[in-house]
């Protein structure tokens, strides 16, 4: 049925009768609602005859799926009861995991040696074309004394294929799972990995620096709100470098990532900062992110901008759990952004994310009501990541709104897909395009080569998984990931055994959060000339 779905585009492309096209239409739009429900049933049928293997043990409330409301079905179209009880069942579980919040584990995946389908040295998945949307790659600007580096500056294009060709990895992993289950101890295959730590993909927050520094420059309250939305909705897309949904690296606890960027037009002057990226200067705006803690998994980072006064200070606590055809990671945490020369904080969340058809050609989307900001001025803004709905519907779709203190009714309203067109209708009447990610050039940033980094910063530590992936060396990339797994297990027992707490790089707790130890609000606070 897919492969006449895709016949069928075919012939619709071309085909110049604009009713037929309209009638060929209504057909693929109704056999693709017919492929979802298959897979559904796949899914379900493959979770019943796991759950066979043993007792089903009855009275067990099941643990609320992941949503912010936490009552959401396991095929994400409506709720379910509260007292309704999914089926538990005795499936054995895996000692290897890649996320666990209950002991000292720190797998996060590897190569199916008893799958005959998974890929060996020099062979790559059986691939066929995606049914998603190619992604239209913008603009990257570099900087001129950038530099080239082979294993991170090409884009991950390959294509996971469909089912039969992965199909008994597939299986291999809906065997472990059942819905509504925490994935602390699921064993992932290594080829669906992205070539990069979670950390650096933080830093991609930042891939439209100039929208963000321009937060400061602005006169009013009202603007420098309307602006933190823009860089706001301008920072999820480029996270995504893959048009298929893979997953990067667990940062493995004590992980470091730092870059900066450079502003094309600034002054770039070479008077270096005493912020968290030495080698960058007061014209740059500096990044840092650290893994500061493995149960639960918190990923902290840290960025700032001397010259502009201005900082973010983020964490983020990854839980993830599957949802039937999908995998849900659900992050928890905040980041503060302070715009030290208006004396104001502004309070960010983040949205959670989704890995969809995971029997076929995974597909990332966000989903959750995000809010931003800032109590010293009242200004405030809500955020709406809407997930596709399991009929008809449209992907990638979001809403915002910006309202002035005490008011209800927004001075902005923004409409349209975070990574691509967005638009907004002020309360004066108004439009325009608020963001194009098409249109949008990404600023590349700038890492230290990997020869020059630290054992733990996140290209050096993962270099030898990073090439034999990128090469296709799958269970070569596979033993250097468990090597490195295997000695935090070590370096954890010993810790344990010597009654030894983990110290943290750049961060430190307080009370429920993570913070940077210097950040820049400090350290011109304690600066002999500070005003402030």
């Amino acid at each position: 049925m897919i492969e006449q779905v895709k016949s069928l585009e075919t012939r619709i492309d071309a085909c110049e009768d604009e009713s037929t096209r309209e009638r060929y239409n209504v057909i693929k739009v109704t056999a693709e609602n017919m492929i979802e429900a298959i897979k559904h049933a796949i899914v379900m049928l493959q979770i019943s005859k796991e759950s066979l293997k043993g007792p089903v043990m009855n009275g067990s409330m099941h643990e609320s799926i992941l949503t912010n409301d936490a009552d959401y079905d396991y095929f994400g179209t409506g709720k379910i009861a509260e007292d309704e009880a999914l089926p538990q069942t005795d499936t054995v579980v895996p000692e290897r995991s890649y996320s666990s919040s209950e002991d000292e584990d720190f797998y996060d995946a590897e190569d199916f040696k008893s799958a005959s389908s998974t890929p060996q040295k020099g062979s790559t998945p059986d691939s066929s074309p995606s049914t998603e949307e190619a992604i239209v790659q913008p603009q990257v600007i570099a900087s001129d004394d950038d530099y080239y580096d082979e294993l991170y500056d090409e884009l991950d294009k390959e294509n996971l294929g469909s089912l039969e060709s992965h199909g008994s990895v597939i299986a291999h992993l809906l065997s472990q799972v059942r819905i509504g289950m925490d994935l602390t101890k699921v064993v992932l295959p290594t080829f669906i990995l992205e070539r990069r730590s979670l950390l650096e993909m933080y830093a991609d927050f930042f891939a439209h620096p100039d929208l963000f520094l321009k937060i400061p420059e602005l006169p009013t309250p009202r603007e420098r709100m309307i602006q933190l939305v823009r860089w706001y909705l301008s920072a999820f897309h480029a996270g995504r470098n893959s048009e298929i949904a893979k997953k990067p690296y667990n940062p493995i606890l004590g992980e470091t990532f730092s870059c900066f960027w450079k502003m094309p037009g600034a002054e770039n002057n070479n008077e270096k900062t005493d912020g968290p990226v030495p080698w960058a200067s007061k014209d740059n705006l500096s990044f840092i992110a650290e893994q500061v803690s493995h149960h639960p998994p918190i990923s902290a980072f840290y960025a700032e901008h001397f010259n502009k006064k201005i900082s973010l200070d983020g964490y983020i606590w990854t839980k993830s759990k599957f949802l039937g055809l999908s995998i849900g990671v659900h992050m928890i945490g905040q980041g503060v952004i302070s715009v030290i020369d208006h004396d104001e904080e502004y309070t960010i969340t983040f949205p959670n994310g989704y890995g969809r058809s995971i029997l076929t050609v995974p597909w990332i989307e966000l989903g959750g009501k995000c809010t931003l900001g800032c109590a010293k001025t009242g200004y405030n803004a809500t955020v709406e990541f809407h997930t596709k709905p399991f009929y008809g519907g449209k992907k990638h779709k979001v809403t915002a709104e910006i309202f002035e203190p005490n008011e209800k009714k927004p001075i902005v309203s923004i409409d349209g897909e975070w990574n691509g067109i967005m638009y907004a209708k002020y309360s004066t009447g108004m439009n325009e395009v608020f963001v194009d990610t098409k249109k949008m050039p990404i600023m590349k940033k700038l890492v230290k080569p990997t020869d020059q980094q630290t054992e733990f910063e996140s290209r050096r530590l993962w270099k030898e998984v990073t090439y034999n992936l990128k090469n296709k060396f799958i269970e070569e990339a596979t033993n250097h990931k468990q090597r490195l797994e295997q000695r935090q297990r070590n370096e954890a027992k010993e810790r344990k055994e010597k009654g030894l707490k983990v110290e943290t790089k750049c961060f430190h707790e307080e009370g429920e959060h993570w913070v940077y130890d210097r950040p820049l609000l400090k350290r011109v606070r304690n600066s002999p000339s500070s005003t402030l």
